[in-house]
């Protein structure tokens, strides 16, 4: 049976040649993350990256009010920590653990190393990879900004459950209203009666920052186009 929380459950490491897994691998560190975990603040130098195999991060853009929304979220198929390749030191944004689990991080100036090695295609596999993935990170932003000025509550909701869901091995989802309403940007009251609504409708099953989602076809179908434009855009990260 295949260890849920192995490296290679994170969907960018096990799109690495051999080669480049193998010589990455000794270097891997496995770490636990629990839920409200803060990874990197806003502006803070970055050390490692972060590779997760069953947990989920939420990058959180915070205002000098205090007041906070998710930019994205990133889970087994990403990393986290994308300026340490980019060029930067730093990122504008607070990295918090949406869903307790494990990860594997690997210090700045090993990913550093093996993202500028050169020599042909596949010696700068995991550069290609790298910079593809931003792509898609860019453009998850990108729509989570539009839907979050556009859409209404419960279908920023779905979105984010259907993301979760796809980052995570079961239709289990642990979050609290007060973590949902952060990520959100929205009134803690208006994600219980969007959350309701959805229970309600049979859609999911909600007690004591628990989610299981009981009709996932239902979920889609309430959403709006902004999880399948995110969705059909690391698919095709990884169908190329």
């Amino acid at each position: 049976m295949t260890d849920p929380s192995a490296p290679k459950q994170n969907r960018l490491l096990n799109s690495l040649p051999a080669a480049v897994y193998e010589r990455l691998l000794p270097y891997m560190e496995e770490v636990v993350l629990p839920q409200g975990q803060v990874i990197y603040e806003s502006g803070a130098d970055l050390n490692h990256a972060y590779f997760p195999t069953t947990c989920i991060v939420t990058l959180l853009s915070i205002m000098e009010n205090g007041a906070s929304a998710g930019s994205a979220v990133v889970g087994n198929e990403g990393v986290v920590g994308v300026a340490l390749f980019m060029g930067g030191g730093t990122m504008p944004n607070q990295a918090v653990v949406q869903s307790a689990g494990y990860a594997y991080r690997l210090k700045k100036h090993l990913l550093v190393q093996e993202f500028n090695r050169s020599g042909g295609r596949r010696s700068g596999a995991l550069n290609n990879l790298l910079l593809r993935y931003t792509q898609s990170l860019l453009t998850q932003m990108a729509q989570i900004a539009a839907c979050n000025r556009h859409h209404s509550v419960d279908q920023q909701l779905c979105r984010l459950l259907l993301l979760s869901l796809d980052r995570l091995p079961s239709n289990h989802i642990a979050m609290t209203q007060a973590l949902i309403a952060t990520m959100l940007g929205v009134r803690r009251e208006g994600v219980a009666e969007a959350a309701g609504k959805l229970q309600k409708a049979g859609l999911i099953y909600y007690c004591r920052g628990q989610i299981k989602v009981l009709d996932r076809t239902g979920l889609e179908a309430r959403a709006c186009e902004c999880y399948q434009v995110v969705k059909t855009e690391f698919d095709r990260l990884f169908l190329r």
